[in-house]
């Protein structure tokens, strides 16, 4: 099997999107990083309202566990829409390499007008050991060096 990004990493679907809102405060699924090296963890911003602040947090813990969760140091994304709509389809993304605890989750957080997101997805890399399940990829097509259709 040739080497590709998709059996390599662990992309993981870790929450739903969540409508508009100007207080949001929502957890996603943990995930287990036993295994890899780091993740990427991201959201898309589907809608903004001027001033509407949108924020990704990633949080971690020993145990596979919301409580006890806390934040961790400097691992947070923020945008600021400026005006209607200018935040939509941005991306909110946070690289966490080798995290100091085994668990993480992210919390999308909304303050002072409405944001609403999109699905968390994460993407675990620096497996090691390959290939990689794809656990949680619904349908998965590889191709290498393909000719035209």
């Amino acid at each position: 099997m040739s080497p590709t990004l998709l059996n390599t990493t662990g992309p993981a679907w870790l929450a739903a999107a969540v409508a508009a809102g100007a207080a949001i405060d929502d957890d996603s699924a943990i995930i287990d990083m036993a295994g890899f090296e780091g993740v990427i963890l991201m959201t898309t911003i589907e809608d903004s309202v001027a001033t509407g602040v949108a924020t990704l947090t990633v949080e971690q813990n020993a145990a596979n566990s919301s409580v006890g969760m806390a934040a961790l140091a400097g691992a947070v994304a923020t945008l600021t829409s400026a005006a209607n709509d200018d935040l939509n389809g941005q991306l909110l993304a946070v690289d966490v390499y080798r995290p100091a605890e085994r668990y993480l989750r992210v919390n999308r957080a909304s303050a002072t007008a409405l944001i609403a997101f999109g699905s968390v997805i994460a993407v675990r890399y620096g497996a090691r050991k390959l290939p990689v399940d794809a656990v949680s990829v619904g349908a998965l097509t590889s191709v290498t060096s393909p000719a035209e259709a």
